[in-house]
């Protein structure tokens, strides 16, 4: 049986949170995310069509992390495959430049670019 891998897997070391940035309590973690959303997953249903503020806080060096707060609304929210976790969509509205650069950082490390050659 083959079992060798021809691409690299990437494991994140944790899941990145999602908290209310009004009272800065957790409620859930980051799914997945594009330009103009992203996905939340949670342990309690999200209220669809309500608007929500939501903060990432991304890990930096050292001990600091980047703050990133966003305007989002529920479009969807289901039960996921895991039991008593939700996944809930959500459109953000005027995503600050700190989220796209989130996003393309995402994007880049995510890629299977091939690497220049060394010398």
């Amino acid at each position: 049986m083959f079992t060798d891998r021809r691409i690299e897997r990437h494991q994140l070391p944790y899941f990145l949170k999602v908290f209310n940035s009004v009272t800065d309590k957790p409620i859930g973690f980051l799914g997945n995310l594009s330009e103009d959303g992203l996905m939340l997953i949670s342990q309690l249903p999200i209220m669809v069509g309500a608007d929500f503020n939501l903060r990432l806080k991304i890990p930096m060096d050292g001990h600091c992390q980047q703050v990133i707060d966003l305007n989002a609304c529920c479009l969807w929210c289901h039960e996921d495959a895991t039991p008593h976790h939700y996944d809930a969509g959500f459109s953000l509205q005027r995503a600050p430049p700190e989220y796209e650069q989130l996003v393309e950082a995402l994007k880049q490390y995510f890629s299977f670019q091939s690497l220049p050659a060394s010398a």
